[in-house]
């Protein structure tokens, strides 16, 4: 009997173990998704590709081209979170980089984030690297634009549902003279959020 009941209780749990698992299946990538209604990879995605379109062909970048005759050199600043929620705007801002210093019309330094782990780099050079192949101290290229950006939300709710309009705005600011070259801003992510209502009687 006791034999039994230990294997009843066995199967109840191992029933219940399995029902719980994840179920986990593979998509396309591409696929647009929207779990939660809050911002995803899709968002970003439509995001980046219009904005950097709109700086990739601003006037400011050929004038500066036609001008120096060379390409502007741009450094990545901060995109800020100024939304309602947790978003990493690192992806986004690194969308931009990527997609711009591809687009060949201009180049990139590194971001005061990555220039620190460079500098040691070459800093130890100085000691331990042969003098025909140490880096020199000094002779980093100046950037002329800053790129930065910020993702803001406006809410709209009412019980059992709301609306969440999403506005991302990038900028090329010149270094040497704060100059706004360039500004641009997407606000076509707006999402309708339905949440079921329960009443207890």
């Amino acid at each position: 009997m006791k034999f039994k009941n230990f294997c009843l209780i066995f199967v109840a749990f191992a029933f219940f173990g399995c029902s719980s698992s994840n179920s986990v299946s593979r998509i396309d990538s591409s696929t647009q998704t929207d779990l939660s209604g809050y911002w995803n990879d899709t968002d970003v995605r439509i995001v980046a590709e219009s904005l950097i379109s709109q700086c990739v062909n601003a006037p400011a970048i050929a004038a500066f081209s036609y001008g120096k005759k060379r390409q502007p050199v741009v450094i990545l600043g901060t995109f800020k979170n100024q939304s309602d929620e947790h978003i990493d705007t690192s992806i986004l801002s690194k969308k931009f980089e990527i997609a711009l210093l591809n687009s060949g019309k201009v180049d990139f330094v590194a971001s005061s984030s990555e220039r620190a782990e460079i500098r040691t780099e070459r800093n130890e050079q100085q000691s331990f690297a042969s003098e025909s192949t140490a880096k020199s101290i000094g002779n980093e290229t100046g950037a002329d634009f800053m790129l930065i950006g910020a993702v803001k939300t406006i809410v709209d709710s009412i019980s059992g549902q709301s609306a969440r309009t999403y506005y991302v705005t990038a900028e090329l600011i010149d270094i040497e003279t704060n100059r706004k070259l360039w500004a641009g801003e997407d606000s076509s992510i707006k999402k309708l959020i339905k949440t079921p209502v329960y009443y207890r009687y």
